[in-house]
């Protein structure tokens, strides 16, 4: 059975010199992926962004005082692929290969989106301003799998 699912999702980007990046402690609340040589988005429980965000705002400082390190959740939005069915159902979606685990960025549905693959699941974030177009076309190009849609993360 194929799930689809709105989730609720914490997003602090960090922007710093590539060597902070390297060497940064991430809290042990979020996860992070490198978006670019000086950039990192580090993903969470939406309750803690604020603080993860503090957390590694002061981390970062230590190696680059101009390090940027922004909460920046209500910008992006998250639907999830689980169930059996999660990888097969992300091929009719995208072109892009999918790691075992891990983090990919490329188009979903011709949407811009950052896909990041986890054994149960598959997260797919784009923008908030793409958020009813990414689910419209999800569905559609789901409907023959019919998907069993929920809400909530």
């Amino acid at each position: 059975m194929l799930d689809v699912a709105a989730a609720g999702i914490g997003v602090v980007t960090a922007m710093a010199a590539p060597d902070a990046l390297d060497a940064l402690v991430v809290p042990g609340r979020a996860q992070a992926y490198r978006v670019a040589s000086d950039e990192a988005m580090l993903l969470c429980a939406s309750e803690v962004a604020a603080e993860v965000e503090r957390e590694v705002t002061d981390r970062l400082r230590v190696g680059d005082d101009d390090a940027v390190v922004l909460d920046v959740t209500d910008g992006w939005t998250a639907l999830t692929l689980s169930g059996d069915e999660a990888r097969a159902a992300f091929a009719y979606l995208s072109c892009l290969e999918l790691p075992r685990e891990g983090f990919v960025q490329g188009e979903v549905v011709r949407v811009p989106a950052k896909i990041v693959v986890e054994v149960d699941r598959i997260w797919l974030l784009t923008p908030s301003m793409w958020e009813a177009h990414l689910r419209d076309r999800v569905r559609r190009r789901l409907a023959h799998l019919r998907p069993e849609e929920a809400s909530g993360g």
